[in-house]
């Protein structure tokens, strides 16, 4: 929607109106309805142009950050929904496997939930600070202290 007046001129007609010009001839004047006039003066009323300036820079930077703000949240309810239904899947995607292909800046295969890196990182390191190497253990498999103890069929495929 296009507006027809500026600040600057909104807050010269309500000047106007102080001075005492009616508001039905200032808006006949002016080519605006009486209830611009009122919603003009209650969100204007009082200011010079550097305040209805600063508060338009409010508005925007208030706008913006609402923005983040919902995008943030809709990344945290997307991350707890792929958290939820990676707890439904089957044992050998919990272990927390990378794809050989996964890109260097970290990113899981194209279907997995993007929490996979964690993993890695948490058993590379358990694997480190227990001296667990070699051929015995999967690269990439999550310890077994980070594997489900509720699901026998995960617990068996990590022995």
């Amino acid at each position: 929607m296009k507006k027809r007046f500026s600040e600057e001129q909104i807050i010269g007609f309500l000047r106007e109106a102080d001075r005492g010009v009616p508001v039905k001839e200032l808006c006949r004047k002016h080519g605006f309805s009486e209830a611009s006039y009122y919603l003009w003066r209650g969100k204007f009323g009082g200011m010079d142009v550097s305040d209805a300036r600063r508060l338009k820079a409010l508005e925007a930077e208030n706008a913006r950050l609402k923005k983040l703000l919902a995008e943030e949240v809709l990344e945290k309810e997307v991350i707890k929904e792929a958290l939820r239904k990676n707890g439904n899947r089957s044992g050998a995607s919990r272990t927390g496997a990378v794809d050989a292909n996964a890109r260097a800046d970290g990113a899981a295969r194209p279907g997995g939930c993007g929490h996979e890196r964690e993993l890695t990182a948490v058993s590379a390191a358990a694997g480190s600070q227990r001296g667990v190497t070699g051929p015995h253990r999967r690269p990439g498999a999550a310890p077994s202290s980070l594997r489900s103890r509720d699901d026998p069929s995960q617990a068996e495929a990590g022995r």
